[in-house]
């Protein structure tokens, strides 16, 4: 009789322990995911990339735990571009009109193909957007602001949205939830135009005496003020919803932790899009003069700080072993960059794209190749990386994690590298095609790396963007670099290595095909 109990027993545990078993592996399949995106940060903007003059401890604390990848990349050197094919899984360049958007752009992004949230709303996710959206909104460039304005985010997956419609320093300076602007006055109805003046808000231009934060001359940031900053675009009406610039990413980060604690009892996929540390740079109160780099130290601060506070929200709801988490930017990073805002003479030896060449609306490595990690405890060991990986790569990788198969033809340029994202592997992509700013026109300028060799066709694009102190990497020459031997673009091998030179402009050209 004590036999059977004790056989009877141990039968029960041992098939609660693979039952348990079964259920963290069921479990660990389907991750909590929160996609945190920095806007305009370099790869050399934080402590565990090497900064020296900056310390992010919570980013630190994340990437110890996880894999931080040193060979990540954005598809672009500026931010439209970089969204619209990490939410696409397309090259930008392959779609026209996917340069930098106006604040009162049209929705570029299709609505009837997949997307990386509509992925996640196909695998039973509850989806969102909260923060930077810069995509477009509606069908077409003229739109009422004053009631409900769509197509937008809900559109192309997210069933939740708080956004702000494009960037910081473009017009309108208002949030969004899903499709309305929040706290609209129907009685101030707002008006928007990016050609001509609208209403009778004092501009940049016409009065500087009211400016808190003056504009950098010939960078288009002097049109309608807006909390004492000269924006990009005219605006009118909308007085009691236009944000204050100190507030808007706590705003954000507490839009975003309300969306974690409605959904954590379920999985989730969260897109949190940061404003840190894009133009204009005005962190709140209690960062103001932290850094001791100016303005944009203390907004690199604040965006470490929101990491944390994120990190601790996991913790204390229990859901932070099973929850991935990844950080990345849109492009590499820029200093002078619309506002006089002190960034350049505050570096104080800093070196915000470390030991890279060019930047921001660059096609030299630091306008795309840019902080990375992923942190998954459950399933992921911590380690450094140094696989190819690029965040228009997230859509396959995930269609597989999630078993969630997708067409071709959705996501026509995203590779399958799950292993490589994981840790698994440092495999990674062979070939990425990198696209720097708009000094040649809509597209920009493309390079190709292959292996780590990296090609540059000769063009007539300015090789300094004097506007914004940048090498923008074009030059009348071919150019070759290999990128094991040297990351920082110095040694050009094209003359050395003829015969490399003409199979990677073959390569580039015969990848280039457009394929709309």
């Amino acid at each position: 009789m004590i036999k059977s109990i004790i056989t009877g027993c141990l039968t029960l545990i041992t098939f609660s322990f693979y039952s348990q078993e079964s259920q963290n592996k069921q479990i660990s399949a389907k991750p909590n995911v929160i996609f945190i995106y920095a806007d305009d940060l370099g790869y050399g903007d934080l402590s565990c990339y090497g900064a020296t003059k900056l310390k992010t401890p919570n980013l630190d604390k994340l990437a110890n735990q996880g894999v931080r990848f040193t060979n990540a990349h954005c598809t672009s050197a500026t931010c439209t571009p970089s969204r619209y094919a990490l939410l696409t899984g397309q090259y930008p360049w392959r779609k026209s009109g996917t340069g930098i958007l106006p604040g009162d752009a049209a929705l570029i992004i299709p609505t009837n193909k997949m997307t990386l949230p509509k992925l996640f709303q196909q695998a039973g996710y509850r989806t969102a957007n909260v923060g930077k959206w810069h995509l477009g909104l509606g069908d077409q460039v003229a739109k009422n602001w004053n009631g409900e304005i769509k197509p937008g985010p809900n559109e192309v997956g997210f069933d939740y949205s708080f956004i702000f419609p494009a960037t910081a320093d473009r017009v309108p300076s208002v949030f969004m939830e899903n499709h309305k602007v929040v706290a609209l006055d129907t009685n101030d109805p707002i008006q928007v135009d990016y050609s001509s003046k609208v209403g009778n808000d004092p501009t940049g231009k016409e009065h500087p005496e009211l400016l808190k934060m003056k504009s950098s001359p010939g960078q288009g940031h002097d049109n309608t003020i807006v909390n004492g900053i000269g924006r990009i675009g005219y605006m009118s009406g909308g007085n009691k919803a236009r944000w204050v610039d100190e507030e808007v990413s706590t705003t954000f980060l507490e839009k975003a932790k309300e969306f974690i604690e409605e959904n954590h009892k379920k999985t989730f996929f969260l897109y949190f899009a940061l404003t840190e540390p894009h133009v204009p740079r005005m962190p709140a109160t209690m960062f103001k003069g932290k850094s001791g780099l100016g303005y944009r130290g203390d907004a690199i601060l604040q965006l470490d700080w929101t990491v944390g506070q994120i990190m601790k929200q996991l913790e204390t709801l229990g859901i932070n072993q099973n929850t991935m988490v990844i950080f990345t930017s849109d492009n590499g990073a820029v200093l002078d960059d619309g506002y006089q805002d002190e960034a350049v003479s505050q570096l104080n030896g800093h070196t915000p794209n470390g030991i890279l060449r060019g930047g921001k609306y660059s096609v030299l490595e630091a306008g795309t190749r840019v902080p990375f990690i992923l942190s998954w405890p459950d399933v992921v060991k911590p380690k450094v990386s140094s696989g190819m990986v690029c965040q228009m790569d997230l859509l396959a990788s995930f269609s597989n994690l999630l078993e969630q198969p997708i067409l071709k033809e959705d996501a026509p340029d995203s590779e399958n590298t799950l292993e490589t994202f994981l840790g698994k592997s440092e495999k990674g992509r062979t070939i990425l095609i990198e696209q720097g700013g708009n000094t040649l026109g809509k597209g920009g300028t493309l390079a190709i790396v292959k292996d780590n060799w990296k090609f540059i066709p000769a063009n007539d694009g300015i090789s300094y963007d004097q506007l914004v102190g940048i090498e923008t990497g074009n030059a009348n020459e071919p150019q070759l670099y290999d990128l094991n031997e040297d990351l920082g673009e110095k040694n050009n091998l094209a003359k050395k290595f003829p015969n490399k030179v003409n199979e990677l402009a073959k390569l580039l050209k015969e990848k280039t095909q457009i394929k709309e």
